[in-house]
């Protein structure tokens, strides 16, 4: 097991060799390079508690029928390109286009959505993840 005691420590490289000349380590949280002589911001991590996580993607139908859902109660052209990865918000959707879409996924697939969980939903993926694991607790 390693440990870093120091508020900051560089890493610079002996030889000509290598593209990274300097590694400036800030914390456990910060780390910032230059390289060839091009200096690069900081790059923060972001800390995540430790979890089990486990996902499964939802059926391609489902999330098929969530773009059009998502399309059609934000009024996008048909060609518009929405994929699992579609965020509601750079779609366009405030926090009432939201609730609207949720409703139409209810009226959709026959279900109801929790408040709690309706309010967590941000991607079209993460609704048609629900949607399948409510269908599944459903059958």
């Amino acid at each position: 097991m390693a440990s870093i005691t120091t508020t900051s420590m560089s890493l610079l490289s002996l030889s000509d060799q290598s593209m990274v000349s300097c590694a400036r380590i800030s914390g456990p949280s910060s780390v910032s390079l230059s390289i060839k002589g091009r200096n690069f911001p900081s790059i923060a991590l972001q800390p995540k508690g430790r979890r089990f996580h486990v996902t499964c993607a939802a059926k391609q139908e489902t999330v098929r029928k969530v773009c059009d859902i998502v399309k059609k109660q934000l009024a996008l052209s048909e060609d518009s390109t929405i994929t699992g990865e579609s965020k509601f918000t750079a779609l366009g959707a405030d926090s009432l286009d939201t609730v609207e879409i949720v409703m139409g996924l209810e009226e959709e697939f026959g279900i109801s959505v929790e408040e709690e969980s309706a309010q967590t939903i941000t991607t079209v993926q993460e609704a048609a993840d629900m949607i399948d694991k409510l269908l599944e607790t459903k059958a």
